[in-house]
Parts: C-alpha cells; structure tokens; sequence
C-alpha cells in the first residue's frame, strides 16, 4: 500500500450550487484556495484526481431508479415538486444531477483508490451529502455520496466498513441505507434531534434485524463545546471501532458543529474540529491499517471556519498537522474578503482554544452529555460485546 494521500478535487465540484442558499460552494473554493497557500496539495505523495460522475448503476446501489429520473427532470422544472426537490432545502437548480453524481463520482474514487491500496488515505472536501434519501432529496443533499462510496467498497469485497459522522446534524441518510446491514457500522455524533433537523439519531435506533448494534447514535445536548464533545466521542467510537474490527474508516467530517455556525447549536472551536481529525485518522492507522476516506459535509460560517476546519482535515491527512497559531496567508485574506464581502476573515488556524477534556467516569452526579454517553452505552455497548458501565470498555 502507498502511503500517500488522494485529494480528489475538480472546480466542476463547486457546480453542486443551490443559489441563494445555505450550502454556498465558496465554502469549498475558500478551502481549497486556503489548502494550496499552505502548500499542503504539494506535499510529498499527495495526488490530485479530477472526478468522474457516478454512473446511474453506481447511484442505483443505493437510489431508486424513479428518483434517479425525477432528479434529471426536475433540474429542466423550477416548477418541479415531488421527491423532496423543489423545497426551499432542495431547490432545483441547473445541471443538478450530473452535478450530484459528479460529488457522488469523487467520493467513490477516494474510496477505490484507498481500498485498492493506492493510496493511504483520500478525502473530498465537496462531498459529505449525508441526509439524500433512497428516494429523495433531504437537507440540502440530493445523492448520498458516502452511501454510493461505501456501497462501492462492499462491491469491491469489504466486509466491515466503519463510518463516522461528526457533522452537527444526524447522519440519517447513511444510517437508513444500511441499517439492516450488519457489514457497515455507522456512527453519528450530533445535536439533539429534539432541537435539531432532521430530528433522528435517537440512542435507541441501532439497527435492523440482524443488524443490531450497527447504527450507533450519540445525541449530545444543545451548547455542548470542545470538551464535552470529546469526552463523548473518547467514550463511545474507539472502544466500538475496536470491536467491530473495520477494514476501512469512512469519516463525514462536517464543520457545522462549530459554534459559530448559524445552523445549529453546539459549542466546538476550530481547535477541537482539529483534535477531531487527529484522532479519527489515529483510529484508522491503529484498526484499519491507516485507511481512511474523508468527506467534508455541512457547515456555514463560510468565510470565518469551513476553510479553516477543513484545511486542518487536509493537513491531517496529507501529513503533519498545522499549528493552531499559524496565520492565515494574507493573499487568502484577500481572496476571502473579495468573494465574501463583509464577513470577518480570520487572521488565525485557532479560536485560541484548548480543547482538553476529561475522560467520562461512570461515577458522580451524571451532567446532560454524561447522560447522553450513558444512553448510548447503554443501547450498544452490550451488542458489542462491551461493558455499559466500564470505563476501560
């Protein structure tokens, strides 16, 4: 296996636009941009591959044919309602679905090239379209790019594929197209569907029959920040990762956990979105033998955390991490101020943030993210094998 790393990466990913909208791709050209000032698509064993488009049979593994004929109709239609499109969430937009499939294309190849041992690692920053549905459009995601990936890779002959979801919306869409499928762990940390969209994610939905203990869910209580984030994730992924035993790590790494976010209402720091990726790619080196395919995903402060957020994921996974304190290169700046106006551009890779955290104990008077760990451990841990109440598990 090569040690390097496969950014998948082509403008042609930012035509994935949905207009006056949230999900901006400027998000995505600012990352990207923020990426080569930092040298970081130039590091030793990093290759960049322009995607081709999913094809319509690699889609149907996990779309139904008639929403696969609806996408391409509606995108003719701004008039077009049915299947989720047409919503202020899903608006139709040109190209859309050679658009989809070209995200759905890029994640795919990050995912052959790691598994066929081209690569170490991979990552598509345009990619993370969690919540598409088999037969439907959902929070701003018509194809299910990761689903497709993955999906790809048990056709390949994989036979245990984690995902990990650390975007601040449940992952409900992965979760749905394998949740009777015992080969595909997916894990989602989020906010608490009782406040958030798309109001799944409960700790009690883990699977399907003869797949329970597949889907774990870790509902964390709104306002949640770096530390309590973290201790959740130390106390449920890696224990669960280690004896699910996965051949390959599939992360959708979303950075609208951010507390900036406009969206949603956690806590984290860039900082604590760094420490995340540290540790997801620390997993893969220790279970999957460093496979790891990354996908970006939500996020919405455009201008002042997604192309920090992500550029620190790059640099994880191209090689060394960048220091917390390192500026932002001035042309960046520029190029952040003229395609944003008004936004604050960060000067800096760090919110000046710590991001410890003390490891969960069963002990003592439980705290609101100590109770949602507990949930969690408690649904799970003893399909797996583990104790709910054991730190060491």
């Amino acid at each position: 296996m090569s040690d390097g790393t496969l950014v998948v990466w082509d403008e042609q990913l930012m035509a994935y636009d949905l207009g006056d909208h949230p999900l901006d791709p400027v998000r995505v050209e600012l990352t990207v941009a923020l990426a080569r000032e930092f040298g970081l698509l130039d590091r030793p064993g990093v290759e960049i591959l322009a995607p081709r488009p999913a094809t319509d049979a690699d889609l149907a593994r996990v779309h139904r044919a008639d929403y696969l004929d609806a996408v391409r109709v509606a995108h003719d239609d701004p008039f077009f309602s049915g299947y989720g499109l047409g919503t202020p969430d899903n608006p139709t937009f040109p190209s859309m679905h050679e658009a989809s499939a070209l995200i759905a294309g890029a994640t795919m190849a990050a995912a052959e090239a790691v598994w066929q041992g081209r690569v170490r690692r991979a990552v598509n920053v345009a990619g993370g379209l969690h919540h598409a549905m088999p037969g439907r459009a959902a929070g701003f995601c018509v194809y299910n790019d990761p689903a497709v990936a993955i999906a790809r890779l048990l056709d390949l002959g994989a036979e245990r594929i984690a995902y990990v979801d650390v975007d601040v919306h449940h992952g409900d869409g992965v979760q749905e197209i394998f949740y009777n499928d015992p080969r595909v762990l997916t894990v989602s940390l989020h906010e608490t569907p009782l406040a958030l969209f798309p109001g799944t994610g409960f700790p009690d939905e883990i699977g399907g029959p003869g797949a329970e203990g597949s889907a774990v869910n870790i509902a964390l209580p709104s306002g949640t920040a770096d530390s309590g984030w973290l201790r959740a994730f130390h106390a449920v992924v890696p224990s669960l990762l280690r004896a699910f035993r996965p051949q390959l790590l599939v992360t959708q790494c979303g950075a609208d956990a951010h507390r900036l976010d406009p969206l949603a209402d956690l806590r984290l720091s860039v900082d604590g979105q760094r420490a995340i990726y540290l540790r997801l790619r620390a997993l893969a080196d220790e279970l999957c033998a460093g496979r790891w395919v990354a996908t970006g995903g939500g996020g919405y402060a455009l201008v002042e955390v997604v192309p920090r957020a992500w550029t620190h994921l790059l640099a994880v996974a191209t090689g060394d991490a960048l220091h917390p304190a390192t500026l932002t290169p001035p042309r960046w700046r520029d190029l952040a101020a003229r395609r944003c106006p008004g936004r604050q551009v960060p000067l800096r890779m760090t919110d000046d943030v710590d991001p410890v955290h003390q490891p969960w104990q069963p002990e003592g008077e439980p705290d609101p993210v100590d109770r949602a760990i507990i949930a969690t451990r408690k649904s799970v841990f003893p399909l797996h094998g583990l104790d709910p109440h054991d730190p060491r598990d």
